[in-house]
């Protein structure tokens, strides 16, 4: 055989081996697991079509102290806890990513089901918002919560509720959940007109509530500082004003994203403390689109989004985003995961909006076309699923070797309906934290934390920092699956 011969065969295998890696990961079936992750969060009473079957009613009596229905809604991770801040954040991003990529969850038959995610969230925050300048923002309480190791069906620790009001402000607060019920109005609005303009409605008073309000919710809500801690609320603010511009076109919100005295400059994470790189995001679409300037403050709120990008994709100035050497991005310690995946979105919808637009990024390292950005979420999300170092699926239930042994207490025990025997606060942990075992129930499509700067992990339940999913992760990560999986 000749050489060039041998060369020309050895390219073919290759191809065929990179072919067959790239249509070996199954993103449909990832996007359904994804969004059934969000069903075993789902605290208050379960409805007739829920799938995951080893959870059960719980938190029923949740808002009685304060005299108010406060039932339903999400817990925020392996705790049972209703933190509002990030839960906002992740109905926001479930939105998101169902706007952008709609036709592709339908295709998938997976868009009732996105509409459910979503739905089980804003009904929990209208009923939330009983009043113009009134919020509920946190149901439960974190220590006394993370002192128990129980189902949520069990629960004994109190369940007590916070709130902001005009006396007692959280612009941070009180503007991520108007962003969260601006988005959710768009997705709505083909479907049930109605329910959009409630939610748009209680949107434009949240925002007003913010805007007029300012101030950050820990100082009103000292107990949720402790875990989810707000560094500023003026992003929140202008990441509302871009959801209520896109939801209602109306110029008032187009002004203030302009007016804004701080545009957030370069970014180096996108996350439920941190909302400049997505409000970015979407100005940049207002100026690809020509539906506003190009210059000035607009210009700003471009460049910050591109540089943010750039700096994901390893062709920014000097201050590209770091990877593991599996070519994982990798940005803090905690959660990791959460930010990879926020990343990943980004790149993935900035993909679609230069498209649209027939156009490119220039980034200081290189021009970068839209086919570069989509690469570049499929390698994150292809690492999530097993392809890394340690070809472990990061993504419970995913794959045949997946991290089995993730932080979360409804998961971790068995279910009330194999065991009604009730687990108590500290029994809990001797049964069942402490057990050196696979979980006995699979927790589909949560992400866990995952690897650390040097792509190593340990895949047990006391590794909180690594092995916690949190539910602000899938969120982002339901849009790029259904764009991958069309």
């Amino acid at each position: 055989m000749s050489s060039s011969l041998i060369i020309k065969t050895f390219i073919l295998v290759i191809g065929l081996l990179f072919i067959h890696k790239v249509v070996s990961v199954d993103y449909g079936a990832a996007l359904t697991k994804s969004l059934l992750y969000y069903e075993a969060q789902r605290s208050g009473k379960l409805p007739p079509d829920q799938r995951v079957q080893w959870r059960a009613d719980s938190g029923l009596k949740d808002g009685s102290d304060a005299g108010i229905d406060l039932v339903g809604g999400y817990y925020d991770a392996g705790d049972n806890v209703k933190f509002g801040f990030p839960f906002a954040f992740t109905i926001t991003m479930l939105s998101w990513s169902t706007i952008e990529f709609r036709s592709e969850l339908g295709a998938r038959q997976e868009l009732s089901n996105a509409l459910k995610a979503i739905k089980w969230g804003t009904d929990y925050f209208v009923k939330a918002h009983p009043e113009a300048d009134v919020l509920y923002g946190e149901v439960g309480d974190g220590d006394s919560d993370h002192a128990c190791w129980q189902r949520p069906e069990d629960m004994t620790t109190p369940r007590t509720t916070f709130r902001i009001d005009d006396q007692h402000p959280g612009a941070d607060l009180a503007a991520e959940t108007a962003a969260a019920l601006a988005a959710a109005s768009i997705v709505f609005r083909p479907v049930n007109p109605k329910y959009a303009q409630q939610l748009l409605g209680h949107a434009k008073q949240l925002f007003e509530f913010a805007r007029n309000h300012p101030g950050l919710y820990q100082n009103s809500i000292p107990v949720a500082g402790k875990f989810y801690s707000s560094s500023g609320y003026e992003d929140e603010l202008v990441w509302a004003a871009a959801w209520l511009q896109r939801a209602t076109d109306d110029q008032t919100y187009l002004n203030y994203i302009a007016g804004a005295t701080n545009t957030g400059g370069t970014r180096t994470v996108f996350s439920w403390d941190d909302k400049y790189v997505g409000a970015q995001v979407l100005a940049a679409k207002l100026v690809l689109e020509g539906k506003s300037d190009s210059s000035g403050t607009w210009a700003q709120y471009k460049s910050g989004a591109e540089q943010f990008i750039c700096s994901c994709i390893q062709k920014g100035n000097n201050n590209n985003v770091k990877k593991t050497p599996g070519g994982l991005l990798w940005f803090l310690p905690w959660n990791n995961l959460q930010y990879t995946a926020t990343a990943s979105f980004v790149a993935t919808v900035y993909s679609k909006y230069l498209t649209s637009a027939h156009s490119s990024l220039q980034c200081p390292g290189g021009l970068v076309q839209p086919s570069d950005l989509t690469a570049l979420a499929r390698s994150q999300v292809d690492y999530i699923l097993g392809e890394n170092p340690k070809g472990i699926s990061y993504m419970v239930g995913f794959g045949s070797n997946y991290t089995n042994q993730p932080h979360h207490r409804g998961a971790s025990i068995i279910s009330i309906k194999k065991d009604a025997r009730p687990v108590t606060c500290q029994g809990g942990f001797a049964l069942w934290f402490n057990k050196d075992a696979p979980n006995p129930n699979v927790l589909d499509g949560a992400v866990v934390g995952g690897p650390d700067e040097n792509d190593a992990y340990t895949d047990s339940r006391s590794n909180f920092q690594q092995a916690e999913p949190a539910s602000v992760t899938p969120a982002p990560l339901v849009g790029i699956f259904a764009s991958l999986a069309s």
